[in-house]
């Protein structure tokens, strides 16, 4: 009989500047079997070497941090060829810098006083690409912080599909594959294919730059 394998444990570096904090998180994600943390780094200078050896899946990356801040330590990294998931982590709700550092391209954000429960679940759902990380709080965000600059409705919108345009606007206010599907009759499947080709067709990164999209083209 051939045993099933094992997948892979999803790999996270951690960028922040604070060591007990970085101790506790470490010890969290170490727990758990499907994630493993394979670097650390306390500011964003040494963070570009860290993530670009250990190439991760998954960075998180705190904000604010001496010799290079978090929202410049991602801007670099993202321009990497093929750059990981980057998670900032603020100590604020409503923060501007953290409104920034997602149109920047940055995948979420996270409060640093999160449950554990729900840091957890984040890591694995920016991993997934199925969802946006506390969809709700990241809506809020783009409402508090708007871009100043209005934005006309590009072409590559206009050449999506009426039902590609249904399922962007349903993923745009951040809902999931399964919410989607559920709600349109539709196989998680069918809605992943779909979400796809929308982000294909705007070039967008990720469900979370769609949300940016929303916003910025006042499309939400």
């Amino acid at each position: 009989m051939i045993a099933a394998s094992v997948p892979a444990p999803i790999r996270v570096v951690l960028v922040d500047d604070q060591s007990l904090f970085r101790a506790g998180i470490r010890m969290l994600i170490d727990s758990q079997p499907d994630l493993r943390v394979v670097g650390e780094a306390s500011d964003g200078r040494e963070a570009l070497g860290v993530v670009r050896a250990a190439m991760p899946d998954v960075v998180l990356m705190d904000i604010r941090m001496p010799v290079l801040d978090g929202i410049s330590a991602t801007a670099e990294l993202l321009r990497d060829q093929n750059p990981p998931r980057i998670v900032m982590l603020t100590t604020f709700d409503l923060d501007e810098a953290a409104a920034r550092a997602v149109r920047q391209g940055a995948s979420g954000f996270l409060l640093k006083d999160a449950d554990p429960e729900f840091l957890l679940a984040a890591i694995r759902t920016v991993h997934a690409g199925s969802a946006v990380i506390a969809a709700s709080a990241t809506r809020e965000l783009f409402a508090h912080f708007p871009d100043a600059t209005p934005r006309a409705v590009p072409e590559s919108y206009l050449q999506l599909t009426e039902r590609e345009r249904e399922i962007f606007a349903l993923a745009a206010r951040g809902l999931s594959n399964a919410e989607i599907a559920a709600g349109e009759f539709l196989s998680e499947a069918t809605v992943k294919t779909h979400v796809s080709r929308i982000l294909s067709k705007l070039s967008l990164r990720d469900r979370v730059q769609l949300v940016v999209f929303a916003f910025e083209h006042g499309l939400n």
